[in-house]
């Protein structure tokens, strides 16, 4: 074996020659042969598969990109139909809920409440499974390690579950169907409540997983190390800072939706009382605005036996709301002869390509939406609280593919020199392939709500007029309080308008 001692050392360009003279002139007994042979099958196949299954990931945005290109483009039909189609090539598999949530926006705009509400109960399904089934995604996990979070099925964010309760709401109330309308506003009430305790339990189970991690010091020494966490703050924690965030997983909206809908389609004191509730709620998280105060002295004169007067509210969902994007940061995470232990990150990305506010004319009386909901902050502060629980997976799945490259290129050392180079090569593509981050997120979320409320003018003849922006005029329909729906998604997009009544 004295060729064998003479290769140690070689520069990597007399490899190949090298391995051509072992092949000419070493030979082994037929059985060892077999055996080595069969080993470097084996690892050689190892590592194509690390490369294929790494080849075929793509980041939600990329796979998404068609269809937001037609939602950003304001063709909501069309947007619809895409999300639609790709929600239901995708049912029951990891990715239809955040397909299904989609399509439900989408059809929703385009004033399809019916196909949307479809959409959205699909989604709705699946997410009461994944919680009913949660004790069975130990397995899951473990895939998830070995390949990247984005192969764990999307079982909804708490702004996703409040979202769809909410839209659905809102859905029934455009088809006349108050009756159905009120379970949802009811389920989305309790979504706010249940988000506290389960992102308390979510943040426990990944401590949980990193105490029983083999490798649990090397996690916690990349954890602590001071260059991984300065370029943690720099690349991932940017823009978490700067919002007024709603406490306890609050989105005023739903809330600001509960009071309007138990003020006029409500029954009895009960009703009215929780309204009024809401309405305070309101104020409290989001601030004072003319609106929410006409809303909540409406609520109180009602209480009181007073006779309503003839409303219409108005309500503005502009821009898109932040969604999430990827960067890469290396862990400090030392395996002699693996070349890979780069890790890819969610980071939130921000759209500022939105209509800032509109103006509301009806009769002698002048109105303007104000905001009564930032969805940045809401999305912010979800993924500001989910953050331990992704750095501690990210870590974790970064170690142990890391460390079963350095087991591979181990054992193909053993054999082969040369294959040695090629298995570290295949597996260090094969890792960087499928080290992609989860940057699945609801996109057709609105950047803000802003509302409005105005006296129903006698000719019941309404001018919005969007900044920016020519005036719109339209007429309301027949009843005593009517809400005006807009909703815009760029600065230069069109506006779709819809409306319904309340009572």
């Amino acid at each position: 074996m004295k060729m064998e001692s003479m290769q140690e050392g070689l520069p990597p360009v007399a490899v190949g020659e090298a391995w051509r003279r072992r092949s000419a002139h070493t030979f082994l007994p037929i059985p060892r042969r077999t055996a080595v042979l069969h080993a470097r099958c084996l690892l050689v196949l190892a590592a194509i598969l690390i490369a294929g299954l790494g080849a075929g990931c793509q980041t939600y945005k990329r796979q998404a990109r068609n269809m937001t290109a037609s939602w950003n483009s304001g063709n909501f039909e069309q947007a619809a139909r895409e999300f639609g189609e790709k929600a239901r090539s995708t049912e029951g598999g990891k990715d239809s809920v955040i397909w299904n949530l989609e399509a439900g926006a989408a059809y929703r705009a385009a004033g399809k409440y019916e196909e949307s509400n479809r959409h959205l109960e699909a989604a709705a399904r699946q997410i009461d499974d994944y919680e009913q089934k949660a004790s069975i995604k130990v397995g899951r996990e473990a895939t998830a390690i070995m390949s990247n979070q984005q192969n764990l099925p999307y079982e909804g964010r708490s702004y996703d579950k409040i979202m769809l309760h909410t839209y659905r709401a809102l859905n029934y109330l455009a088809l006349g169907e108050a009756e159905k309308a009120r379970p949802e506003i009811i389920r989305a009430y309790q979504r706010q409540q249940d988000a506290v305790e389960e992102n308390k339990r979510r943040i426990e189970k990944a401590q949980e997983e990193e105490r029983q991690h083999k490798d649990r010091a090397t996690v916690e020494k990349a954890r602590t190390d001071p260059r991984f966490n300065a370029a943690l703050g720099e690349k991932v924690g940017k823009g978490l800072e700067g919002f007024k965030y709603y406490a306890d997983y609050v989105n005023p909206f739903t809330v600001y939706l509960d009071g309007l809908f138990f003020l006029h389609a409500g029954s009895g004191g009960s009703d009215l009382e929780r309204a009024i509730k809401s309405f305070n709620r309101v104020i409290e998280v989001a601030g004072q605005s003319q609106a929410v105060q006409s809303a909540l002295l409406a609520a109180t004169n009602a209480l009181m036996g007073k006779t309503a007067v003839p409303s219409t509210y108005v309500i503005f969902e502009t821009g898109r709301a932040a969604s999430l994007d990827q960067v890469r940061i290396d862990i400090p995470i030392i395996f002699a002869n693996v070349s890979y232990v780069g890790a890819a990150f969610p980071t939130l990305a921000f759209d500022h390509d939105f209509v800032g506010g509109m103006s509301i004319k009806a009769g002698g009386t002048q109105e303007s939406t104000a905001l009564v909901a930032s969805m940045d902050s809401v999305v912010a502060l979800d993924f500001k609280n989910d953050l331990p629980v992704i750095i501690t997976k990210t870590i974790i799945a970064t170690v142990a593919k890391a460390a079963a490259g350095y087991a591979i290129n181990q054992a193909v050392n053993q054999q082969d020199d040369l294959a040695g180079f090629f298995i570290r090569m295949a597996t260090a593509a094969g890792q960087a392939a499928m080290n992609i981050a989860d940057t699945r997120s609801w996109t057709t979320l609105p950047k803000e709500f802003q509302v409005a409320c105005v006296p129903t003018p006698p000719d019941r003849k309404l001018t919005l007029t969007a900044t920016g922006r020519g005036p719109v005029e339209l007429t309301l329909g027949e009843g005593t309080v009517n809400v005006v729906y807009v909703r815009s998604v760029t600065a230069t997009g069109p506006l779709m308008i819809n409306q319904f009544k309340l009572k």
